[in-house]
């Protein structure tokens, strides 16, 4: 059977254009060798790639593997009809991929080829525990390849067979493990934050949250029966996962909670809106609710004018399990926390989330 060979990415010499010939039609892309001509030439390919029927004959260069994952991604990887976080992390994968082998067939590609991969992260100041995700995300990759037909399953076997990076056996970088913000530090901000921020770090540090669940509470997701009140996020982390997530609200969060909330229940309750209403005519008005990039930024730069060390969101979650450690037992703080493993069917034990009610009377 004959195979299709990719259009080239070619010179215009006439005219110093990169040009590309599909079909017998010529497209011209702009300046030759340009970021903009590629990123055409990119988007032409990938539709050629789409409309071409012998794709799994083709044998693929790397960066035609690339363009054909990201273009699955962008699908696959949704939330409520939104991207998810890990687009962007398998953009970060695919860089370092594309980089070291892309002009590589995909059928070249080995182990020794991916541990050059893996090596170009660590010399760039990467972390082992990031390197290992990465590289998790890369086999991944050629899982769906294999799935599609466009690589044959013994490449997926040979990039299996290369283990993580194990701790103290390699020059890449360890982290620290994440601690609890101290109090002071916590403290010190308030002043060099907006209302709608504090309250943010305040219903975190009280409950337990994700930043993300925290950024996401609307009026609608909140039962404010009871001495202890129940938030369920729309949205969060293990949610494709089929599990479900209470988060308990005690009687000192409810204080901070009630400040915010709305006559219109679907609005979200902590929203740059409320500081600043945007100025008419402009560009870019205030989003409705914060991101976790924004949520973050704004508490490092607090820091940076206070005069402490930085510190991020997902530390005031061990702020919360190391109060509610002292107060419950592991299971107690599991519920409380997130960490549960039962069905969305199930939520949490009825024992559990009892037993998580109770001690949010005490520390939330």
């Amino acid at each position: 059977m004959s195979t299709k060979r990719k259009p080239s990415y070619l010179l215009h010499k006439a005219t110093g254009q990169a040009r590309v010939r599909i079909n017998g039609k010529d497209h011209y892309l702009g300046e030759y060798g340009s970021p903009e001509s590629r990123e055409r030439y990119d988007d032409l390919i990938t539709e050629w790639f789409s409309k071409n029927g012998e794709t799994a004959q083709y044998a693929l260069c790397v960066d035609d593997l690339a363009l054909l994952f990201m273009e699955h991604a962008n699908q696959h990887y949704r939330k409520n009809g939104k991207p998810t976080s890990e687009i962007s992390c398998i953009k970060t994968a695919l860089r370092y991929l594309v980089a070291k082998s892309g002009r590589s067939r995909v059928r070249d590609f080995g182990p020794l080829a991916f541990k050059a991969v893996r090596q170009a992260m660590i010399d760039d100041g990467h972390c082992r525990k990031s390197i290992n995700k990465h590289s998790g995300r890369i086999r991944r990759i050629f899982a769906w390849a294999v799935e599609n037909e466009y690589c044959k399953p013994d490449i997926l076997v040979g990039l299996q067979a290369v283990q993580g990076l194990q701790a103290g056996r390699t020059e890449a970088v360890e982290t620290d493990p994440v601690k609890p913000v101290p109090q002071a530090f916590i403290d010190a901000v308030e002043p060099h934050v907006s209302k709608p921020v504090w309250g943010l770090i305040q219903v975190q540090l009280l409950t337990g949250a994700r930043p993300g669940e925290v950024l996401a509470m609307r009026g609608r997701d909140i039962n404010t029966s009871g001495s202890v009140w129940e938030y369920v996020p729309e949205s969060h982390k293990t949610q494709h996962h089929g599990k479900g997530r209470i988060i308990l609200i005690g009687p000192k969060a409810i204080e901070v909670v009630r400040g915010f909330l709305k006559s219109n229940l679907d609005a979200h309750l902590f929203s740059p809106r409320d500081v600043r209403k945007g100025t008419p005519g402009a560009t870019r008005q205030p989003g409705e609710r914060y991101d976790r990039d924004a949520y973050r930024n704004a508490i490092q730069r607090a820091c940076r004018k206070a005069g402490v060390p930085e510190w991020h969101p997902h530390q005031l979650r061990h702020n919360a399990a190391t109060n509610v450690r002292r107060e419950a037992d592991i299971d107690t703080a599991r519920a409380v926390l997130g960490h549960s493993s039962v069905s969305t069917a199930e939520l949490y034990a009825e024992r559990d989330i009892n037993a998580a009610r109770a001690v949010m009377l005490k520390v939330g």
